[in-house]
């Protein structure tokens, strides 16, 4: 059918004021390009589309796909946000973009090349050196620093916007650690699955192809002589806007995520610290800004990076990738020297040109500038600087006349540039499609001698019609589709060519990994024996809630009372208020489920747990969110409930549970049983075992009328996961003792506290044997008396009160065993995961770098 712009769908759909349109030409006719999509959305109309947005926000919630955005508290996750409307390029179209760009990155790597090497550029004057030496990107102490091969610029992202007139222009260059093409990625697989008909009917270009290449390309930048480089990808941390992007990116090439405290210099040499010993590591893809990563020659106060690397990379005994110092390219003043630039290097004309701009420490430039004052955008010379870019056409008097003043005081540091009004691109709003100026970041690596661009890339639409493009956290992420305009090239695929190594290095796990994964199991299994006992609990009250007296009532204020001992929520209901709080447990009962700032709570170890799985996602399996993404999202949309708290809360305990079990069923049926695993299994052991002697501690510690004690006993097992065991082995009747043996010493029984000791056992055993560590390290002799306690305790004994109705001996046991476990994942701390003492930045002079002032 013939689309036009008063069917339902985008029938109010009109082009933004004075700008270019990429769906609707001039005469308001959809586009060739968009025809085909644009019946297909008009066939789904409004409501299918709204729902397949929605299915879009589970999918990147399901993958745990998030933008940090800094705050004034830390850095707070956002969920990542992508329109269901994709940005639609043609094959042709976008065949010359990507000449474009590739061109541009050859001419970078020759800037770079030479800004680093025998400057003639500036010697030359076609460069002006007062350019280059007032950018704090620029490092003399990299002067001389090569990568093995032709390229030193590797990965290279461009910002492009289409202006009026229909071009392409550049808007700026990434070539510090260009960030998006984990994120673009991403983005198409969730499109692709959302919308698998359309994407396989149009013929979308793949982007897998660049993820390859840039695999070969981190192959080929190893140190000469290198064959089968150890690469590892260098991480500010979890807290980093673009931490998904890292662990991503280590996912999909199957290289280690590490941090600057993971590697140190020995020897000339750049390692890693690892579970098992020292790594030697040949390539570095860095994600860290160059500053920040010598302290010994770059910034003396960072704490990110890895003291003597610079060195290292002098030598070639490292390769690090985008080459250190490769920032000073994004210099804003450098993009108006590129068409000049062009033909002295490469005798050509520059294909994708940049946005008109001036550089103010020229005295022509910086007089046009002030000039013009009131229509450009103001940016400094380098985004290293504290500044942002400044619009000042909405500007008022007194700040251009501020404005002014600054230039005129360091005018080397500013740049002009004419404005450019993106052409706008059709969103998916609440009634229908809606123009947004959006822009487009393009990619392109080194590859067999020049450069292969990513076949898409990332676009970002502003979110309302008069809002500005800024971040990834302040606009719609939007999937760039290439159509295919001939058959894809063969080669592009996984199957490894002869040249390459035909398997990666084995990984090696970093001491730190090691320890998030250990904590990751407690507070995993933390959180499900936490919303066990709760639910227990909540059905017990339920049960006996309107009873005023007998054994139904006396059974709830143990197992209250036995809720804040095993959790360590105190005072809670042994406290003063003790009382109160048992004859209306409900607001303390919430708070056990929903307050994630008091230790021992489901939210507390919730937290936690994702605190861990944001810091090792990269050795998770890809199913891991799929299977709890949502637990945060359940405990939050409790914890501003305004119906019915009992029913929200048990509904979310149900939730959280299946989660919970699922996650666990994922570690046990789909991780490898590398260190990895047996850490975050060790970690699991401990604090199930922890609970299971603690539970049963503070339950049956008193005994209690045969009544009361029955229900008591029942509620424990049922805790425990083994009720329906209990009752089949032991049909007669119930007994203390019976369910202390069950719960204890049943090698069989995977919830005992034997069944623990023995995979704890294993586990050790197996990383014992792997690693350089002593076999009979400081853990072991106290596993070997853990084994001792339970083999030789009598279920009698324990079981038996005193005169006042005390079982003292139970409370010993307990206790002992607590101490051992408590000393066993101490050891298990002070063997296997490192102790680095605090970084500490080192003396900084009162003025490192001239600010912007």
């Amino acid at each position: 059918m013939t689309v036009t712009p008063n069917d339902a769908l985008i029938h109010r759909y009109a082009p933004m004021v004075d700008g270019r349109d990429e769906l609707l030409d001039a005469d308001g006719r959809v586009r060739d390009h968009w025809a085909e999509l644009t019946e297909a959305y008009e066939s789904l109309g409004v409501p299918e589309m709204a729902r397949r947005r929605r299915e879009i926000e589970l999918l990147l919630e399901q993958d745990g796909v998030t933008y940090n955005v800094p705050t004034a508290h830390g850095r707070p996750q956002h969920a990542w946000t992508l329109d269901p409307i994709p940005f639609v390029v043609p094959g042709d179209e976008w065949t010359a973009i990507e000449r474009g760009v590739i061109q541009r990155a050859e001419l970078l790597d020759l800037v770079l090349q030479d800004i680093y090497g025998e400057r003639r550029l500036l010697r030359a004057g076609v460069v002006p050196p007062a350019m280059i030496f007032a950018d704090p990107q620029f490092f003399r102490a990299c002067d001389g620093i090569r990568l093995p091969g032709e390229k030193q610029l590797v990965v290279y992202g461009a910002d492009l916007a289409r202006c009026t007139d229909g071009r392409w222009l550049v808007l700026g260059q990434r070539t510090q650690a260009p960030s998006g093409a984990a994120y673009a990625v991403e983005n198409r697989r969730v499109l692709s699955r959302v919308f698998p008909q359309l994407f396989h009917t149009i013929e979308v270009q793949r982007l897998a192809p660049f993820i390859r290449a840039l695999r070969s390309a981190l192959v080929g930048a190893a140190p000469l002589g290198v064959d089968d480089p150890s690469i590892v990808i260098l991480s500010p941390g979890a807290l980093s806007e673009t931490a998904f992007e890292h662990a991503s990116l280590a996912a999909q090439l199957g290289y280690p995520l590490v941090e600057g405290s993971d590697l140190e210099v020995r020897g000339g040499r750049v390692g890693m610290r690892a579970i098992g010993g020292w790594v030697p590591v040949d390539v570095i893809l860095r994600r860290v800004d160059a500053g920040f990563c010598d302290p010994l020659e770059l910034r003396p106060e960072s704490t990110l990076g890895i003291a003597g690397l610079l060195d290292a990379c002098r030598t070639g005994a490292v390769s690090v990738v985008n080459t250190l110092g490769s920032g000073v390219l994004e210099n804003a003043g450098l993009a108006g020297l590129m068409p000049a630039l062009a033909k002295h290097l490469l005798g050509s004309e520059l294909q994708l040109q940049p946005a008109a701009s001036w550089w103010c420490g020229d005295d022509i430039g910086r007089s046009h500038v002030l000039a013009n004052l009131g229509t450009f955008t103001v940016r400094p010379l380098s985004r290293w600087s504290l500044e942002h870019a400044i619009d000042t056409t909405h500007a008022s008097a007194a700040e251009l006349d501020e404005l002014r003043r600054r230039i005129d005081a360091h005018p080397e540091q500013w740049v002009g540039q004419e404005r450019v009004t993106p052409a706008s691109a059709p969103v998916l709003g609440h009634e229908g499609i809606e123009p947004r100026a959006a822009v487009v970041r393009a990619f392109a690596v080194a590859h067999e001698g020049s450069y292969l661009a990513m076949s898409g890339g990332l676009a970002r639409a502003a979110r309302g019609a008069n809002d500005p493009i800024v971040n990834p956290a302040g606009a719609i992420s939007k999937d760039v589709w290439v159509l295919s305009t001939h058959p894809e090239n063969e080669t592009g695929f996984w199957l490894a060519e002869p040249d390459e190594p035909m398997h990666a290095p084995s990984g090696a796990l970093p001491p730190r990994a090691a320890e998030y994964l250990f904590w990751l199991g407690r507070y995993a299994e933390r959180a499900e024996a936490t919303v066990r006992l709760l639910r227990t609990v909540s059905s017990r009250r339920d049960e006996f809630q309107k009873t005023a007296a007998g054994p139904g009532p006396a059974s709830l204020v143990v197992l209250l009372e036995a809720l804040t001992r095993v959790t360590g929520t105190y005072p809670g209901f042994v406290g003063d208020d003790a009382a109160a709080l048992t004859h209306d447990p409900r607001n303390e009962l919430f708070s056990l489920v929903v307050d994630e700032r008091r230790p021992g709570t489901v939210a507390h170890a919730v937290r936690h747990m994702f605190d861990a799985i944001n810091v090792v996602r990269d050795q998770l399996s890809v199913d891991t969110w799929l299977v709890v993404g949502s637990l945060q999202r359940e405990l939050e949309a409790l914890r501003h409930t305004t119906g019915d708290r009992d029913d929200a809360v048990t509904n979310v305990l149900d939730q959280l549970l299946h989660g919970l079990l699922s996650l666990s069923g994922l570690a046990q049926e789909s991780m490898v049983r590398d260190h990895g695993w047996r850490f975050m299994d060790a970690g699991r052991r401990i604090e199930r075992a922890v609970h299971v002697v603690t539970l049963v501690g503070s339950a049956l510690g008193t005994e209690r009328s045969a009544p009361a004690e029955s229900l008591v006993l029942e509620s424990v097992l049922t805790a425990a996961e083994s009720i329906i065991t209990y009752r089949r082995r032991y049909r007669s009747s119930a007994r203390v003792s019976t369910a202390i043996d069950l719960l204890f010493r049943d090698a069989g029984n995977p919830r005992s506290l034997r069944f623990q000791i023995d995979r704890l056992t294993e586990n050790l055993a197996v990383l014992r044997s792997e690693q350089a560590s002593d076999p009979t390290s400081a853990e072991v002799p106290l596993i070997g008396e853990l084994v001792r306690l339970v083999d030789h305790f009598n279920s009698e004994r324990l079981a038996g009160p005193d005169e006042h109705g005390h079982r003292g001996e139970l409370e010993w046991f307990v206790n002992a065993v607590r101490n051992e476990l408590a000393a066993a994942s101490n050891a298990i701390s002070a063997v296997s995961f490192t102790r680095l003492l605090p970084q500490q930045p080192m003396v900084v002079p009162y003025e490192t770098r001239r600010m912007v002032s």
